[in-house]
């Protein structure tokens, strides 16, 4: 399944790109698997999305939690925790 990746703000700064996209292989079905996935890449993806690490996640542009199901051509996007003021 083919998928588009985003990333923004400290996390498109650290992994060095704000996208791209990955052909996920078939036993990766959800929004916490593709973090999973992406983290076996070691060194700063393994750093940046790390369990525990504050993160948010969406598909296709709406707010998504570890078990949101993927589908072919949808749009993952990982970003840090938005804070206001």
């Amino acid at each position: 399944m083919n998928i588009q990746l985003r990333f923004f703000a400290s996390v498109r700064e650290a992994l060095g790109t704000a996208q791209e996209g990955v052909d996920l292989p078939e036993h990766v079905r959800t929004v916490g698997e593709v973090r999973e996935f992406l983290r076996q890449r070691g060194d700063v993806w393994a750093e940046v999305l790390a369990e525990g690490r504050a993160l948010r996640m969406a598909c296709n542009q709406q707010m998504a939690n570890p078990g949101t199901l993927v589908s072919e051509g949808c749009e993952v996007a990982f970003f840090p925790p938005v804070t206001g003021g």
